[in-house]
């Protein structure tokens, strides 16, 4: 595990005796007249592809430039589209599907701690007999037989010419 705090800040320049962390400034106060900052509800960028602006979507080249009014308003039209598309289709989708996601998560945890651990446990504990008892037949059976096939075999000689 890394030592020391990751924030820490050193100067690259430092002579020998400069050599104690520059901590950054703390940020400012929240003051109540600026509003808050918008929670991040995607803090480990699961959804980092799905962020499109409108250059990424639309862009006229060098040679080919519409009105400036025209760029800008469409550039606002297609922000305010995405932002109240996505809005009314997860108002009518994000209630059926986090339930049925919320029900399929539960599912999948009660068949997990009830069904699939407890055989895994009992696998575990019947494994030894089973393993000494599959050793004595691969002994007792098994390798006698494919010594004696390998015996047979090894006084057989292909020779192959050409006619």
């Amino acid at each position: 595990m890394m030592s020391g705090d990751p924030f820490t800040e050193y100067r690259l320049d430092a002579d020998e005796q400069d050599l104690k962390p520059q901590r950054p400034a703390p940020p400012p106060p929240a003051s109540a007249e600026k509003p808050p900052l918008q929670e991040d509800r995607d803090p480990r960028g699961i959804n980092e592809y799905l962020k499109v602006d409108f250059s990424d979507v639309l862009a006229e080249p060098g040679s080919f430039h519409s009105f400036d009014k025209v760029w800008t308003w469409s550039d606002i039209l297609f922000e305010a589209t995405k932002l109240w598309c996505y809005r009314i289709i997860s108002l009518l989708c994000a209630v059926p599907v986090s339930l049925l996601s919320g029900f399929l998560f539960a599912l999948l945890g009660c068949l997990h701690i009830w069904c699939a651990m407890p055989c895994i446990q009992l696998c575990t504990m019947c494994m030894p007999p089973v393993r000494t008892l599959w050793a004595s037949v691969l002994d007792i059976v098994i390798a006698p037989l494919c010594t004696s096939i390998g015996r047979c075999f090894s006084l057989v000689y292909l020779r192959v010419s050409r006619a």
